[in-house]
């Protein structure tokens, strides 16, 4: 079994290429980070559930990177004008493993939305002695 080496930037920012409505972030549609990874997000449910897809660009591995489904969920903001924080789980097509990201949406004062993301992947690792090196 092959090791799986994602460097995925620890704080992602992804760019929003729709633009804000109103100062409020809208997570619906295509984001791009500066790495050149796609993530696609489909309209909200009335629950604030999401689902979507992932296509890294960033990966250490021989295999071919597919696109991979991601599904996630929002905390509506405040009720101080706090920007959204979000939190969705993308399970890789082309490896074992599974990442974790948590963030939130901001607009900056030209109006355009930034995600700004920490993350969690975890792979599949064939013994329990193994796992200390199978989270990073």
């Amino acid at each position: 079994m092959g090791s799986l080496r994602c460097c995925l930037l620890l704080a992602l920012a992804m760019l929003g290429l729709h633009p804000a409505a109103a100062g409020k972030c809208d997570l619906q549609g295509l984001w791009r980070n500066e790495l050149g990874s796609n993530m696609t997000l489909l309209a909200l449910d009335m629950d604030g559930t999401f689902s979507g897809s992932y296509h890294t660009a960033v990966a250490a591995t021989d295999k071919q990177i597919l696109v991979s489904p991601l599904q996630g969920a929002l905390q509506p903001p405040g009720t101080k004008g706090q920007q959204p924080t979000f939190g969705f789980t993308v399970q890789w097509q082309f490896a074992d493993s599974t990442t974790v990201f948590v963030g939130q949406c901001f607009v900056d004062r030209r109006g355009k939305e930034v995600l700004e993301t920490a993350w969690l992947l975890r792979e599949g690792v064939p013994s329990r002695r193994d796992v200390w090196k199978a989270t990073r």
